[in-house]
Order: C-alpha cells, then sequence, then structure tokens
C-alpha cells in the first residue's frame, strides 16, 4: 500500500464553489480506478473549524503503488499540473489500514506525531494496529490508517469520518467534498 497527498493554497477571496462544481464533475471518473482503495477530494475554507486560509486538496490511498505511479505519469495528475501547477506532493508508508461502518465522508482528520529515536518501533506497530481497530470499531468512521513518514520519522493517522468536521477534535481537518472508494471493500 501507498498514501499520498498534495494540496493547492487558494487566495482568501477564492470563489471555493469552483472547487466544489470541479469535485462534482471529476470526483465520480475515480469510483471505479483500479488499485485504489479510496481518494479524497477534500477542502478546507478560511476561518471554518480553524481554517487559516482556503485549501483544496487530495488524499488518496493506493493498494497497488504501480498504479498511483501510473497516475503520477498520465493523464489524470497532468490535469492537475495544468489547472494548480505541479505540487509538493507528501507519501507515507501505510503501517495498518482498515474500513469503518460508516458509508458517507464528511470530515478527514490527519494526525501527525514525531518518533523519537529511541522508539520501540515493533510495540508502535502493534499498538498503532491496536488502535486502528478502536477507530473503525467507531459507529461514525467510514476509514482509518496509519502512516510512516519514512524522511521525517513521523506517524501519520487519517480517520475519515461521517460526522461534520469538528477541530475539537484535534488534528488537521477537511471537509470531505466526494469519497471515490473503489477498494475500500478490500480493507479489514
Amino acid at each position: 500500500m501507498f498514501t499520498m497527498q498534495y494540496s493547492h493554497r487558494l487566495p482568501t477571496d477564492y470563489d471555493m464553489e469552483i472547487i466544489r462544481r470541479r469535485v462534482a464533475e471529476r470526483g465520480p471518473l475515480w469510483n471505479d480506478t483500479e488499485g485504489l482503495v479510496c481518494k479524497l477530494f477534500v477542502t478546507q475554507q478560511r476561518d471554518r473549524n480553524g481554517a487559516a486560509g482556503n485549501v483544496y486538496a487530495s488524499i488518496y490511498l493506493w493498494l497497488d503503488s504501480d498504479a498511483a505511479v501510473r497516475f503520477l505519469m498520465g493523464e489524470r495528475f497532468q490535469a492537475v499540473i495544468d489547472s494548480f501547477g505541479r505540487p509538493q506532493i507528501e507519501t507515507w508508508l501505510p503501517l495498518d489500514a482498515r474500513r469503518g461502518n460508516a458509508k458517507q465522508a464528511l470530515s478527514i482528520y490527519r494526525d501527525e506525531r514525531v518518533l523519537p529515536a529511541a522508539t520501540d518501533r515493533a510495540a508502535l506497530y502493534t499498538g498503532e494496529v491496536e488502535r486502528n481497530r478502536e477507530i473503525a470499531a467507531r459507529p461514525d468512521t467510514v476509514a482509518v490508517w496509519a502512516a510512516l513518514d519514512l524522511h521525517a520519522w513521523k506517524l501519520m493517522r487519517f480517520t475519515v469520518s461521517s460526522a461534520p468536521a469538528d477541530p475539537a477534535r484535534g488534528g488537521e481537518v477537511y471537509d470531505v467534498l466526494h469519497l471515490a472508494q473503489p477498494e475500500l471493500g478490500r480493507l479489514a
């Protein structure tokens, strides 16, 4: 598996309705993408849920890293570049990914923490699998995955929720405009 995110910072006066129309048009095209567990089309809107500015982002969980490569080298990603410029792409190695019972995604939380050099990595892995099981069992969880940032030695967790965004929950929060989930059913 492979997970990634890229974000586009938008002007504070940007009409976010343009993004909503773009997602309504392009989001469904991802609903049958082979090798993709899920793609979230997400936003942060200035002065909403603690956001400092407007952001449009895409968050992916790939079952097949070759499918991610085909996307990045193909026409779909060229359309991103043509519209917004070439973004910096954050990438992570998933440790564990699970689906929950909730169906409709309204928000996603991105949490991260730095791992000290002395971290017991085996215990960390076991603990993250158990933590994901607990989060997946919550009634509002659509999916959850923990991933490792190998460059900065950070633990990342993405939790897709059917509940509206709540900044008090902690971490970075995004509103979900569309969840493409062609292979979400393959998660535990």
